[in-house]
């Protein structure tokens, strides 16, 4: 596991509560507490803590059978230049990620060059190669209170799937240990649609939030800011049919369903309100990006942009 925040410490917990080899990778006050007292989990079932072997190392943890990527997106490319240790021949990674992957538009779009939003000049790419790869989507809810302390809240559901569309055996392997575990492994035979819808619902209210200051409620309640966001989403569902990844669900039934969850705030709200940088670029940067290789206009879209990346900027949230 690299990184042990709220989706990677869940994660690594309860595969290894389940009985599988973890170790993890981990830095600072989160390695400190890992290593003194484990990793605990909270629930609304109770709570529990399990010993992980954790270093700040890769090469003192020696290549492993898949290696689970659960940071932020500002943070990937350090990642990519510090894991090699953990690779071998047959070693699987698994981004457990929000927001436009590295490896979309490769499998997408063979031959067109990689997003200069989220992996300029293709370093990840060479890192990451798309074969090592499988597409993993998140649908839960949790949060890292404190270092080497997680909370799980809702959902189990994690999709996986070959960036290139099909099942494969090493895709029905990663699942069955997941499942193990308690999650609700899903194997998909088109991950990047998958992928395309969780962005679809959350590149608009993430940002909006983090300039607001608003829970998802107020956000939704609001007319006009709600006719905006669907005008977003109209744009971004053109952007997705057009590199094979159609949404069939409408906007405004996509936002019932966030509305029903009550007023949360959402990951980059959090990030902004702790100082940390914020993931644009993989949520919407990335989006305006294609529009542009596709011939999409996305005036909404752009507008969004323009003013979280402002926002952020003045706030010293974004580089």
């Amino acid at each position: 596991m690299v990184g042990l925040g709220a989706v990677g410490g869940l994660i690594a917990a309860r595969l290894a509560r389940a009985g599988h080899e973890v170790s993890a990778l981990a830095r600072g006050e989160t390695l400190a507490r890992v290593r003194a007292d484990g990793l605990h989990v909270e629930t609304a079932r109770g709570s529990f803590s399990v010993p992980l072997k954790a270093s700040d190392d890769a090469a003192t943890l020696g290549p492993q059978e898949l290696v689970v990527i659960a940071v932020k997106a500002p943070a990937l490319p350090v990642v990519a230049n510090v894991i090699a240790p953990l690779l071998d021949a047959t070693t699987v990674l698994l981004p457990a990620m929000n927001g436009v992957p590295w490896w979309l538009v490769p499998a997408a779009m063979p031959g067109q060059a990689p997003l200069a939003s989220v992996d300029p000049g293709g370093a990840l790419l060479a890192r990451l190669p798309l074969e090592r790869v499988l597409g993993c989507v998140v649908h839960l809810a949790a949060s890292s209170p404190a270092p080497g302390r997680v909370r799980h809240y809702v959902g189990e559901r994690l999709i996986v799937g070959e960036p290139e569309g099909g099942i494969s055996a090493r895709v029905d392997a990663v699942c069955a240990a997941l499942a193990s575990a308690g999650f609700q492994a899903e194997a998909s035979a088109d991950v990047r649609i998958d992928v395309w819808y969780k962005l679809w619902g959350n590149m608009t209210i993430n940002p909006v939030s983090a300039l607001t200051g608003a829970l998802t409620d107020a956000i939704l309640d609001d007319a006009l800011v709600r006719d905006f966001v669907l005008r977003c989403m109209a744009e971004a569902a053109e952007i997705g049919a057009r590199v094979g990844c159609p949404i069939s669900q409408s906007g405004a039934d996509r936002l019932d369903l966030t509305r029903e969850l009550g007023g949360f705030r959402t990951s980059m709200l959090q990030d902004a309100d702790a100082g940390r940088t914020i993931e644009l670029d993989a949520l919407v940067t990335a989006v305006h990006e294609i529009a542009g290789r596709v011939g999409v206009a996305a005036p909404n879209i752009g507008a969004l942009l323009g003013l979280a990346r402002l926002m952020a900027r003045r706030r010293g949230l974004y580089p």
